[in-house]
């Protein structure tokens, strides 16, 4: 099906590109995406045609006419799952790191999708064929738990606790630095990088509101060792916060020093805790997920070089 989406320029939006405007508000593709767009034509200002580069000017309506996507068979495939707990309702997971959650372009094979489709047959449809049943994600390189809903009913159910943060969710990341205070509150909107469309920044432009809870667990020499509780659920939020207060989480490819000198594909961040209330019963459940293998022998070795024992459970 055909989507048009109507964007109203405002004041902050002023002599704007065009093609960097739309980008901003729509950014899940690219702006070389919306080139295509605007020159075939689909992308108006105010009814009219305009080239990439035309300054948008406040009060205008930006029509986007997004073509139908092609058609994608999404396959199951006999991938091994981790499942913690699951009924007819729901299925809770530990995600392993290197996972992608679900197929996206040039991406449709061995995702947390694939791998649910030869679970189980009754995943919610409400994401569609390329997301059925995913009511949140985690990175592919965070590990961890995560809950993917069985029915329409419950992913609505489900997807109301994490937008109404009544889901709550706890992270254990290794970080770079020794963090000066026991505990923080991070309160920094987040919206896409100016320059580079598959970063998040920190930014009051085109961006929505971030807040992060972090407490030090352990201290390990010029590291630390976090626990996170996020207040909001966006996109990369606890690599981007903790790399804006400047102990960015180690191995982060994006947001992190460029060479990582521990052994670990992606960054040190994981999924430890997720609390919510089953939508059939109403029961509060709680699920963890040990740290996995890698984080674990990251932070053995830094208590070693350290001369310390152990943390906290």
């Amino acid at each position: 099906m055909i989507e048009v989406r109507l964007i109203d320029v405002d004041e902050t939006d002023k002599n704007e590109r065009l093609d960097v405007f739309v980008a901003n508000h729509i950014p899940e593709f690219s702006r070389s995406h919306f080139q295509k767009l605007i020159t075939a034509g689909q992308i108006t200002v105010q009814g009219k045609v305009v080239k990439a580069n035309y300054k948008v000017q406040p009060n205008e309506r930006i029509a986007v006419t997004l073509p139908e996507p092609a058609m994608v068979e999404i396959v199951a495939e006999d991938i091994p799952l981790d499942i913690l707990f699951e009924d007819k309702d729901v299925i809770v997971i530990n995600k392993a790191r290197g996972m992608v959650v679900h197929p996206a372009v040039g991406n449709y094979q061995g995702t947390l999708v694939n791998a649910l489709l030869k679970h189980c047959n009754d995943l919610s449809g409400i994401n569609g064929e390329i997301r059925p049943g995913i009511v949140h994600r985690l990175d592919k390189d965070t590990s961890g738990v995560m809950m993917v809903a069985k029915n329409d009913a419950a992913h609505i159910n489900l997807a109301e606790q994490i937008k109404n943060h009544t889901a709550g969710r706890k992270y254990i990341s290794v970080v770079h630095g020794n963090i000066a205070s026991e505990e923080g509150f991070i309160d920094a909107p987040l919206g896409r990088h100016a320059t580079d469309r598959k970063k998040m920044a920190v930014t009051f432009h085109h961006s929505r509101e971030a807040k992060t809870k972090f407490r030090v667990r352990e201290r390990l020499g010029n590291y630390s060792v976090v626990e996170c509780r996020l207040m909001t659920g966006r996109t990369h939020q606890i690599r981007v916060h903790m790399a804006y207060i400047g102990h960015p989480v180690v191995g982060d490819p994006k947001y992190g020093p460029k060479n990582s000198r521990f052994n670990i594909s992606g960054q040190a961040l994981h999924s430890a805790e997720l609390t919510f209330t089953h939508p059939s019963t109403g029961q509060t459940l709680v699920f963890a997920a040990p740290l996995p293998k890698d984080m674990q022998d990251i932070i053995e070795l830094l208590r070693k070089r350290a001369g310390l024992k152990g943390g906290e459970d």
